[in-house]
């Protein structure tokens, strides 16, 4: 069955003997190729009661690889119910005009960060204006640079709470509906953005080396103040729970997983993906395998780079604070015990005995020594 690490292994050395990767490009690539296989070593699990054992190759845990994602992402859920409060949330968009895609990616961790402060500032902002809402939200921002079809979109996804806590220590409910003018919103968010682009040195190549001149990004600059750019708000969630499991959806999402990859043949790949101009229809694009990894590798991110943000109450310097005070504001339940150990958390998530014997079906698996399979 084809899936993105058997891409690489056909056709990754082809690519990286044509196309230059960066450190943080090569490194996910190994890491993808690696993954679950003998080069990173195995562990031996053997049931307590019949001797059964199981051998496992152990996972890359890059955050880009599509098989390393569903454990980190359960793990992640697990430590944010913590957060939640008796309220409803709101789910905000932030896209960017595709002129600024070029400088976006040829500047991408400067980019990427602007992004965040400028929708984030422009939420906490208007929230704060007691026209609007008059209180500090919980904001929960997710980076995704990619499209259905790979493409590059650098964009925000932010779960936002529908309330705050206003300057008397009150919670104050917003509005059923968004509580914000959605074209307010994008205008603000506009000026904030190319605000702080005139004061970044930047680096332009290709189609856009044109703007290292000043007068020519001045221009540019002020076109993109005429454009109407694209921000938007989801139907608010029925319930904290429903928070959780969108959020899920976002968090530890890679460009593709492997279950949109249909086939790999004669140097083609073959994956679907969602057409939301055509009323979000499922469609089958094809691409050559060289094309794929292109467009799979534009999404990597920076070595060491944070694309999941919190922001208003949700703020670290805020958590300890404010958070608990706001729960109890709100009237939120306990969430419940926390696990303190990884394995202890996935038995509370899973909500069954995952390591029950398939042999016996009473004993328990448990793990021997690693393996070192280079040895």
């Amino acid at each position: 069955m084809a899936d993105l690490q058997e891409i690489f292994r056909q056709h990754g050395d082809d690519y990286r003997q044509n196309h230059a990767l960066s450190m943080e490009q090569g490194k996910a690539v190994c890491s993808i190729l690696s993954c679950r296989t003998a080069a990173l070593g195995a562990h031996v699990s053997r049931c307590d009661e019949c001797g059964y054992e199981q051998i496992s190759y152990n996972s890359c845990r890059n955050r880009h690889c599509p098989k390393c994602q569903s454990f980190a992402k359960e793990i992640w859920i697990d430590r944010q119910r913590q957060n939640l409060m008796n309220t409803q949330y709101f789910h905000v968009v932030f896209t960017v005009p595709s002129e600024l895609h070029p400088l976006f990616y040829q500047n991408q961790r400067r980019m990427y960060s602007l992004l965040f402060k400028a929708a984030s500032e422009t939420m906490l902002e208007l929230c704060a204006d007691p026209k609007h809402l008059g209180a500090k939200p919980g904001i929960t921002a997710v980076l995704h640079t990619w499209g259905q079809n790979l493409s590059y979109h650098p964009h925000l996804h932010c779960i936002v709470t529908g309330g705050g806590l206003t300057g008397e220590l009150r919670w104050k409910n917003s509005r059923r509906k968004f509580f914000l003018p959605v074209k307010m919103v994008s205008r603000k968010f506009r000026g904030k953005l190319l605000h702080y682009l005139r004061k970044e040195s930047l680096a332009f190549f290709g189609t856009v080396k044109h703007l290292s001149d000043q007068r020519d990004f001045a221009l540019f600059i002020d076109s993109l103040y005429k454009k109407e750019w694209v921000v938007y708000s989801k139907k608010p969630f029925g319930n904290a729970e429903n928070v959780i499991k969108y959020l899920g959806r976002y968090t530890h999402r890679v460009a593709t997983s492997d279950s949109r990859i249909l086939s790999l043949e004669n140097g083609g790949v073959s994956f679907l993906w969602r057409d939301y101009r055509s009323g979000g229809k499922n469609k089958i694009m094809v691409l050559t395998a060289e094309e794929f990894i292109r467009r799979f590798l534009m999404h990597v991110l920076p070595s060491g780079f944070c694309k999941i943000r919190h922001f208003g109450l949700f703020a670290p310097r805020d958590k300890t604070t404010r958070l608990f005070l706001c729960r109890r504001l709100t009237r939120t339940k306990s969430p419940g015990p926390t696990a303190h150990s990884p394995l202890e958390k996935l038995t509370l998530i899973l909500g069954e005995e995952w390591n029950l014997c398939p042999c016996c079906g009473t004993g328990h698996l448990c793990r021997d020594p690693p393996i070192d399979q280079t040895a």
